[in-house]
C-alpha cells in the first residue's frame, strides 16, 4: 500500500471566492472521489480546527492500494478536475508519498 499526504495553504481570495469558501470546496471536492476513482483505500481531506501559525490549510491524507493505483489516481478525470481548481487557489503545495 502507498501512502499520499498533501498539504496546501490557499490565497486568501481567489476565484471571486474567500479563503474558507475555497477550502470548504476543495475538501468536499477531494471527499467526493472516494468512491469514483478505484484503488482508494482511504482518504481523508482535513481543513485544520485551530490552525498554528505554522500549519497548512488543508490536509490530504489517502492510501491506495498499490503505486499503480496512486498513478491512476493522479491521471483519473475526476481527479485532475479537482487538481485543476486546486491549483487555482492554492498559493503551494507539498506532498509525500511512501510505502507501507
Amino acid at each position: 500500500m502507498i501512502k499520499h499526504i498533501v498539504m496546501w495553504n490557499f490565497a486568501d481570495e481567489a476565484e471571486g471566492q474567500e479563503k474558507e469558501s475555497n477550502l470548504a470546496d476543495v475538501r468536499d471536492r477531494l471527499a467526493g472521489l472516494r468512491n469514483l476513482v478505484p484503488g482508494i483505500v482511504e482518504l481523508e481531506p482535513v481543513i485544520p480546527v485551530d490552525p498554528f501559525e505554522h500549519s497548512y490549510d488543508l490536509v490530504l491524507y489517502s492510501v491506495f492500494d498499490s503505486p499503480e493505483a496512486l498513478k491512476a489516481y493522479a491521471t483519473h478525470p475526476e481527479h485532475v478536475q479537482v487538481a485543476t481548481f486546486i491549483r487555482s487557489v492554492a498559493t503551494d503545495r507539498v506532498c509525500v508519498d511512501y510505502e507501507v
